[in-house]
This record gives structure tokens, sequence and C-alpha cells, in this order.
């Protein structure tokens, strides 16, 4: 069964979110976070809610503020506050009754999920999609121009998946503030990372590299011909039935060979 909420975040805003819950009650929970001026309703989201859902997970799927139908200016976005953010997500769930907490993001929310493993004692397993793991480069999706604008007025405007959007000069300063490298090195959970074969937005290598920052308890999944919104069903398939295995075998009492 599928539902659809807001629930609080840090600031008071309310965030909109999808719940996913299995036939039988359960206590393990796993978070969603979506990719850069994306939502929570992008392909691969849904596809790997709906199949941890089926292998018995509570799954939420949330929009961060500004996006999707979540409150809040997406001017007023950074790192720091999308994690935030997850901390409320999971704030929520501890609510609903979960004991066990798994983290995945696509992209941007890869980088926000391990940033909130680190955060938050509570997380017990971390995966990643498609993530810039090698570290965060905030200002590379901007041209000559729209840097020299945002050095001028302290914002940026620009154009994002049909929507004119503006982001303060706090986003890149706060982006700057956080070593992804340093932050992998610092899980003691288990991660999976996902890439795709063919991303065309974020290296493949991307995966290796957080493989050498945090080489315990890390497995990697790479998708053959994959871009890097996992466009196709049958790779959207792949990683749904791949995570979702992988999420089986490291919550409690289900021990298992690794996935690759």
């Amino acid at each position: 069964m599928q539902q659809s909420l807001f629930f609080t975040g840090p600031r008071g805003e309310k965030l909109a979110a999808t719940l996913h819950t299995p036939e039988a009650p359960s206590r393990e929970a796993v978070i969603l976070g979506h990719c850069f001026t994306c939502s929570r309703h992008t392909g691969i989201l849904r596809a790997l809610a709906l199949r941890l859902c089926e292998d018995g997970f509570e799954v939420l799927r949330f929009d961060f503020s500004g996006n999707g139908q979540s409150g809040g200016d997406f001017a007023d976005a950074t790192y720091s506050g999308y994690v935030a953010e997850m901390g409320a997500a999971m704030a929520f769930m501890r609510d609903r009754g979960a004991d066990w907490i798994g983290l995945a993001g696509h992209s941007m929310g890869a980088a926000v999920a391990v940033l909130a493993a680190v955060r938050y004692p509570a997380v017990r397993a971390v995966c990643t999609l498609a993530g810039r793991l090698a570290g965060l480069e905030p200002a590379g999706f901007l041209t000559p121009a729209q840097r020299g604008e945002l050095a001028r007025q302290d914002e940026v405007s620009f154009v994002s998946r049909g929507r004119r959007l503006r982001l303060r000069r706090d986003f890149f300063a706060d982006a700057r503030r956080h070593d992804l490298g340093a932050s992998l090195a610092a899980l003691e959970i288990p991660l999976l990372v996902v890439h795709g074969e063919a991303d065309e937005i974020i290296p493949v290598g991307n995966a290796d590299q957080a493989r050498r920052r945090k080489p315990e308890d890390t497995e990697v999944m790479i998708i053959a011909r994959a871009d890097h919104m996992f466009s196709r069903p049958e790779h959207r398939k792949e990683v749904a039935d791949g995570v979702s295995r992988w999420f089986d075998r490291v919550r409690p009492g289900r021990p298992g060979e690794p996935a690759s």
C-alpha cells in the first residue's frame, strides 16, 4: 500500500512524501532522496520503493524543500539543509516504530545520504545511486556567464527541468564545507555504490573512488549501458532488484553473500 502525506521539516516546512507500507508490519525502513531539481517521483525512486516494499521494508520517498510538492523556497537550498531534512524523515519513521533505518539517494541525493549517514548514528546502511562521490562540484553546472552573475549578485538564476530557479551563494559555500571523501572514510556501516556504466553526468569512475575511500564493507554494482537516470525499464529493474537484495542481506538476522 502507498499513501501521500506531509511531515514537518527542520525549519517548519511541510515536506511532501510517499509512504510505502508492506503487507506485514515492519520495523525496518528505507528512506529515499532524489536528485538535484528533481522530485520523489523519478522513475528510479519509484521502482526502488516498490521493490523494497515487496521485500518487507517500509519505504519513504520524499521531496526536499523547494522541490516537488514540498514547501520552502528552492533558492534557500543547501546540502546541510537537505541533510537535516533527511534527519526529519528519519524521525518521522522512528515515530512510526522503525528501529532499523537505511538510506538511499540518487545523484545529489546520494551525497546527502552519505552525509546524513555520518551525522545520524541511527542509520544502519546506506546506498548511493549515480552519486558524485569523488567530491562535490557545486558550480560545475554553471556557465561562465552564470558564474559571473553569482559573483556580482550573490545569487544565480538558471533553468532546470522546465523550471526557472535561483540559488544563493550560501548553496555553493555550504557545499565546499563538506568533504565527501572524508565522510565515506568515516562510515562504519555497510555501503552499496550503484552506478550506470554509461552515466553521461557523473563518470562511472566515481564508484571505484568511493570503494577506495571505504574499502571495508563496501559493494559496487555497475549497471551495463545504463545512463544517469537509469532511464530504461530494464535498468531500473536491475537496480531495484539488486539494491533490495542488498538491503535484505544487511538488515538484522539476514546474513548473505556479497552482491558483486
